[in-house]
């Protein structure tokens, strides 16, 4: 039988801090935990690392091809 994974999250833990999740905040403990992941997502934080795109990359494809997720 395998060892489990030690360093994965209790399942009701903030995904920030760790600590036990509240339901007005879930999947976070707090506003404060839940803003801090906010500003993540809007600083790039979670971002895939990859090459850099140029501008004369883009010019080939059409402006359907190139939609937000």
């Amino acid at each position: 039988m395998s060892k489990p994974n030690t360093l994965r999250r209790a399942r009701n833990a903030c995904p920030v801090c760790g600590k036990a999740n509240v339901p007005a905040h879930d999947p976070f403990c707090s506003q404060g935990c839940r803003d801090r992941d906010l500003l993540q997502w809007l600083d790039d934080g979670y971002r895939i690392p990859g090459p850099a795109i140029d501008d004369s990359d883009m010019e080939g494809l059409d402006s359907d091809a190139i939609r937000p997720l």
